[in-house]
């Protein structure tokens, strides 16, 4: 994050004096990773980013009061404020927040959609409903987020009971790495499902921050 050398920094290390010109990125901390990588290749240095836990992946009726808040705490400071979530499980609330909050959120209805691209996996998706999608966050967070939550550590049993009517576990590799790919297949094989590897990049993402 590139900021004035003479601002005040807030707690979280955003600029609390005024920022003209500069546009505030609220994300998931799942996409930490990947926002960064696109801030530094592109020399997007009018973007801040703030983001809220990942663990809202598996609470996200917390996402829209969290989001909220964030928002109303920085917008007095920056010109532009920009939601990094799509749906992600809160039912339109988000968008419904965002609307009344005069804030642009990036489209689709989780992470899965937007990094494939919202258009090619609405698309796939009458073809694709018994898939299982990981992305590079949740290939290198499998046990944090999908093995221990759903209990699979104590009660492996119950996987058939989860995963019964998948057939596949498709990875979609935001980028091109070996070692993450033998671990998404091994998730996959771990699960009892057949494996794909479908590169998507940045998908929508890269394209709304550029938009920014």
């Amino acid at each position: 994050m590139s900021i004035p050398a003479d601002s005040t920094l807030t707690e979280d290390g955003l600029p609390l004096d005024g920022t003209s010109g500069r546009v505030l990125l609220i994300a998931c901390g799942a996409l930490a990773r990947e926002i960064l990588d696109l801030k530094a290749r592109n020399r997007w240095d009018h973007l801040d980013l703030t983001c809220l836990p990942a663990k809202y992946h598996l609470f996200p009726d917390r996402i829209t009061a969290e989001v909220r808040t964030a928002v109303e705490k920085h917008r007095a400071t920056y010109d532009k404020i920009f939601v990094v979530y799509a749906d992600c499980g809160t039912g339109g609330l988000l968008e419904a927040a965002c609307n009344e909050l005069g804030v642009e959120m990036i489209a689709g209805p989780h992470c899965y959609s937007f990094f494939e691209g919202n258009d090619a996996f609405a698309e796939k998706a009458e073809d694709e409903f018994t898939a299982f999608y990981l992305t590079d966050f949740l290939v290198r967070q499998f046990d944090a987020f999908v093995w221990k939550p759903m209990g699979l550590d104590r009660h492996p049993q119950l996987r058939n009971m989860y995963f019964g009517n998948y057939e596949k576990l498709i990875y979609q590799a935001q980028t091109d790495d070996a070692a993450l790919t033998a671990k998404a297949r091994a998730c996959a094989e771990r699960l009892g499902l057949n494996f794909e590897r479908r590169y998507t990049g940045y998908g929508d993402l890269e394209k709304s921050l550029k938009a920014l």
